[in-house]
C-alpha cells in the first residue's frame, strides 16, 4: 500500500533515486497503490548528469511494497522497502537495468520487460 506523498526507492538506472507518489493511474479516486500499479510520481532525488532531473513528473510501476500481497496459494510476499521502476508512456522501462527482486505479480500485468530485466523474481 503506497499512499499519496509516500517516498519510493527507484529500482532501475534511469537517473532518479527517490520518487514521491502523486496519483494512481487508471482509476478515479483510489487511495493506495499496490504491486504492478501504474503511478505518477515526482522525482525528489536524482543523479547528476542523467536524463531525469529533480522535480520532474514521471510514470512508474510499483515493483516492491512493504505491505504484503496475498497469493492464491495463501502465501504472503513482503519486501523491506517500497520501490518502483520508471517507465515511459508505453509501459517500457526508461532504464536499462533493474535492481533487486521483483514480485511475480508484475508478469500478469503486461510488464514482462521489467520482469525479464530483474535479477530475481519472487
Amino acid at each position: 500500500m503506497i499512499q499519496p506523498q509516500s517516498y519510493l526507492n527507484v529500482a532501475d538506472n534511469s537517473g532518479a533515486r527517490k520518487l514521491m507518489r502523486i496519483r494512481v493511474l487508471g482509476t478515479s479516486n483510489r487511495k493506495y497503490a499496490s504491486i504492478s500499479d501504474i503511478i505518477t510520481a515526482t522525482v525528489k532525488e536524482a543523479v547528476p548528469n542523467m536524463p531525469l532531473e529533480k522535480s520532474e513528473i514521471v510514470r512508474a510501476v510499483a515493483v516492491r511494497t512493504c505491505k504484503g500481497v496475498k497469493r492464491s496459494n495463501g502465501m504472503i510476499v513482503r519486501f523491506d522497502d517500497n520501490a518502483a521502476v520508471v517507465t515511459n508512456q508505453e509501459g517500457n522501462p526508461r532504464g536499462t537495468r533493474v535492481f533487486g527482486p521483483v514480485a511475480r505479480e508484475s508478469r500478469g500485468s503486461n510488464f514482462t520487460k521489467i520482469v525479464s530485466l530483474a535479477p530475481e523474481v519472487l
